[in-house]
């Protein structure tokens, strides 16, 4: 066994990293390609137009049903992780997301289809979720499982730069579109075109994932044959605390992101009177320090502790809340863009060391099952009605109550992580 474990390939760490930040760029991608589409395209195209607002709280409730198909995309393909491998895992995920973006580039629309137009987006944004409930964990375990010690969080944060980088090619793609189209070649068949492109994008990644060797720590797990038979029942039976408190350190993140990123947009569209090309480039400006925070985060984690460095920020998240009315509500453009630049600045700092925490918590034979869970039931409670539930609060109450909504999810992620042990020095052979 010595012998064989020897001459077994191994990976590169130019490889590894690239191949967990390839797939979750392109997954990323085609999340905010959608999420983008929900507020500018998809109220006017997939629902009944007679109203507006209801058209656009539609599309945004099809927005959030991926988040409640990322749970058993973590159930589905963290079970297959856990039993068969990482490598084999993570393509079928990005085959799954993949897929399901595409087709909705091919979707006839309300005017061709009537109510089965909604419908077949629905359940191709169900399948973007299974995908990406797959992806995360998988694309997080490749690097941190290859991790030299002392460097999990550095080699954890490259999927995580994906989310920015994913952000960036859909929020240009989009503006690019806006700059060089019609309105009326946009919404008849330009807003296609990125949804169409993700097929390019999928076979590189592909072509990549298929280089890569299985991690050597699930490779040891095999060796000692410790898979067990149904990870998922493992985590919740064996795990709960570790379950429910990974899902409450990971809320504030998801809350603040969808707060600056889909409803900011919904927002400042409909209500504070930007153009929707001007306020995509503002968001792309502020996306840029969302993943210049990461690897700081990630240093720092590093070097002085995950749960020091999370404690602090997520502070900085609740206090960040109180300035959604006087900043984003101002009405100064200024003001947006600093606000913008502040909440997105906190996402990288939050969202850097978050997929090492998580993966940290669990043993090897449940980890992808483990982590992925905790990420995306965080999904489901900090980001799929988020954009739905600031609409309405700032509709009835104002933007001040949006604050009050974040600064509660970032107390919760407080809470959990005072509860939460230090796992920066743990052995993931020994967890």
């Amino acid at each position: 066994m010595t012998t064989a474990a020897a001459e077994r390939p191994t990976n590169s760490p130019a490889r590894v990293l690239f191949a967990s930040l390839v797939g979750t760029t392109i997954e990323f991608y085609d999340f905010y390609i959608y999420a983008t589409a929900a507020v500018l395209v998809f109220p006017h195209l997939f629902f009944p137009g007679s109203d507006p607002t209801t058209a656009t709280l539609q599309s945004l409730a099809t927005f959030a049903l991926a988040f409640f198909a990322r749970p058993l995309g973590s159930a589905v393909f963290g079970h297959y992780g856990d039993r068969v491998g990482r490598k084999a895992t993570l393509v079928a995920a990005l085959l799954t997301m993949g897929v399901s973006t595409v087709v909705i580039g091919l979707l006839p629309t309300y005017a061709q289809i009537g109510m089965l137009a909604p419908l077949l987006l629905a359940l191709c944004r169900f399948g973007q979720g299974l995908g990406l409930g797959g992806e995360w964990g998988g694309a997080v375990l490749l690097a941190t499982e290859n991790a030299p010690p002392g460097k999990r969080a550095w080699y954890g944060m490259f999927p995580q730069l994906g989310a920015p980088l994913g952000f960036l090619l859909s929020g240009l793609s989009f503006l690019i579109l806006a700059e060089t189209l019609s309105e009326q070649q946009f919404f008849s068949w330009g807003w296609r075109i990125p949804f169409l492109a993700s097929a390019l994008l999928v076979a590189i990644g592909l072509y990549i994932r298929l280089q890569i060797e299985e991690t050597p720590v699930f490779r040891q797990t095999l060796d000692r044959n410790e898979q067990v038979k149904l990870p998922m029942v493992e985590v919740v039976r064996k795990h709960p605390r570790t379950l429910v408190l990974g899902t409450l350190i990971a809320l504030a993140t998801f809350v603040l992101f969808y707060l600056t990123t889909v409803f900011s947009l919904t927002w400042g569209v409909s209500q504070l009177g930007y153009a929707r090309d001007e306020f995509l480039t503002i968001q792309l400006f502020a996306v840029l320090f969302f993943a210049l925070m990461i690897p700081v985060a990630a240093l720092a984690a590093d070097r002085y502790g995950r749960r020091r460095t999370l404690i602090l920020v997520t502070a900085g998240i609740a206090l960040f809340g109180l300035l959604f009315q006087p900043m984003f509500g101002g009405g100064s453009l200024a003001g947006v863009v600093i606000f913008l630049t502040l909440g997105l600045g906190l996402m990288g700092m939050t969202y850097g060391p978050l997929g090492t925490v998580l993966s940290e918590l669990f043993p090897t034979a449940v980890r992808y099952t483990g982590a992925s869970l905790t990420f995306n039931m965080a999904g489901i409670f900090g980001a799929s009605l988020a954009p739905y539930i600031a609409t309405w609060l700032a509709t009835h109450y104002g933007l001040q109550y949006v604050g009050y909504y974040l600064a509660v999810a970032a107390l919760l992620t407080l809470a959990a992580l005072w509860m939460t042990r230090e796992t920066k020095d743990d052995d993931l052979n020994q967890v």
